[in-house]
């Protein structure tokens, strides 16, 4: 199907463009007529190889304050084409404009609300279409759409703020990384040759120092190709499934940063089992949807095993016992809530207390990699000072 630019007048005779997706003009000029539109133009649109660059994907934040901008409206009581056409015609972003004007133009001709935004998944995940669709269904439109701002926004909250955690040490690790191999290549050979024309017996550290600065200057060029290569290699592995769920595992178990992203991913899996299961929607539809995501494969996996369970009869807290991932505290909590029949209010405790947890985890990671940092830059700077200024001062003390 190709995407056509319109411009039409409504029966008040109000102008409005768009772009819709159809197989031919005629198409296009069906729909619109039948949706009461007066048509004054149609065209195809042409593609262009730097659209995706140019034009881009909306961003969560987007996405939250749209949410935020919906929730306000719906709750001022501005009908829904209104709130539609207003934030078409105020958001800046080319992306999310276009896809506003879609809604707009197919919820004006009858479609439902969540359908219309089921036919943009690059902005609005399955998640977010279930819960607009719930809110049709029980009549609570509102509600639903400052649960989803409150939860878009909190979900993008904790995401970037373990995100930015790891800004800090990275951008400092590469920046130490390549003034070190600056050294290794340019600076201490120049000094290494004068040691060895002296003659000099040097101290075991300084001539590791030599292998590796001549290992960097002779076979550079090939390390920087072999890495390249992994690089690729791992990338394409990561693409499959035994790939996929390596990478996974090694997120929620690397050193200092593992524990930060589980809670990150169990907060998440709460919350999203909680709004859905409180704003109606069946517990299999719910774990389908929570799977989907949830971000990471071990979670996936046994949210995928939560399913069968439940469908085959059984407990969500028992299936999850399969994963060591999560937590006995979870399992123990899920089950009273399965028991007592209030799964949705344990969920909600559970989501609370691990957002916290991950802010926690977040602070004292923030405050532990500092001393790391500054104790690993310490060692390597006076590694390689030591390497250079013994056998200077060597040389000196033998003049």
């Amino acid at each position: 199907m190709a995407s056509f630019e319109y411009q039409v007048r409504d029966r008040q005779g109000v102008l409005e463009t768009g772009t819709i997706e159809a197989s031919s003009n005629d198409s296009v000029l069906d729909i619109l007529q039948r949706r009461g539109y007066t048509v004054l133009s149609v065209r195809e649109k042409k593609k262009n190889a730097f659209s995706f660059s140019l034009r881009g994907r909306a961003t969560v934040k987007d996405v939250v304050i749209l949410s935020r901008q919906l929730s306000t409206l719906f709750e001022a009581q501005v009908p829904i084409i209104e709130s539609l056409r207003t934030l078409a015609e105020e958001t800046s972003k080319p992306a999310l404009k276009d896809a506003l004007g879609q809604i707009l133009a197919d919820v004006t001709g009858g479609l439902a609300l969540s359908q219309a935004f089921a036919k943009h998944p690059k902005f609005f995940s399955a998640f977010y279409v279930n819960l607009i669709r719930s809110g049709e269904e029980s009549g609570k439109l509102q509600e639903v759409f400052l649960y989803l701002a409150d939860y878009v926004e909190r979900s993008y909250y904790l995401t970037m703020k373990a995100r930015n955690a790891m800004i800090y040490p990275a951008f400092i690790l590469v920046a130490f990384v390549a003034v070190i191999v600056l050294m290794l290549t340019v600076v201490i050979p120049g000094l290494l040759e004068i040691f060895e024309e002296t003659g000099q017996q040097l101290p075991i550290y300084t001539r590791a120092l030599l292998y590796l600065s001549t290992f960097l200057r002779v076979y550079g060029i090939f390390l920087v190709f072999f890495l390249v290569l992994a690089a690729v290699f791992l990338v394409r592995w990561r693409r499959t499934p035994d790939g996929a769920m390596f990478f996974a595992r090694v997120q929620i178990h690397i050193p200092l940063v593992g524990d930060l992203y589980k809670k990150l991913f169990i907060a998440r899996l709460a919350d999203n089992l909680q709004i859905l299961i409180s704003s109606g929607i069946p517990i299999l539809r719910a774990l389908e949807i929570t799977r989907d995501v949830v971000g990471n494969l071990v979670f996936a996996a046994a949210l995928e095993g939560a399913y069968k369970a439940v469908r085959g009869g059984g407990t969500i807290s028992s299936a999850f016992k399969n994963t060591p991932e999560i937590p006995t505290l979870v399992t123990s909590m899920m089950r009273i809530g399965e028991a007592t029949g209030r799964l949705d209010f344990i969920l909600q405790k559970i989501s609370k207390f691990y957002q916290q947890e991950v802010n926690s985890a977040v602070d004292n990671l923030v405050s532990l990699i500092e001393p790391i940092l500054i104790i690993v830059l310490g060692l390597g700077i006076g590694f390689l000072l030591m390497s250079v200024l013994v056998p200077l001062y060597n040389l000196v003390g033998s003049l």
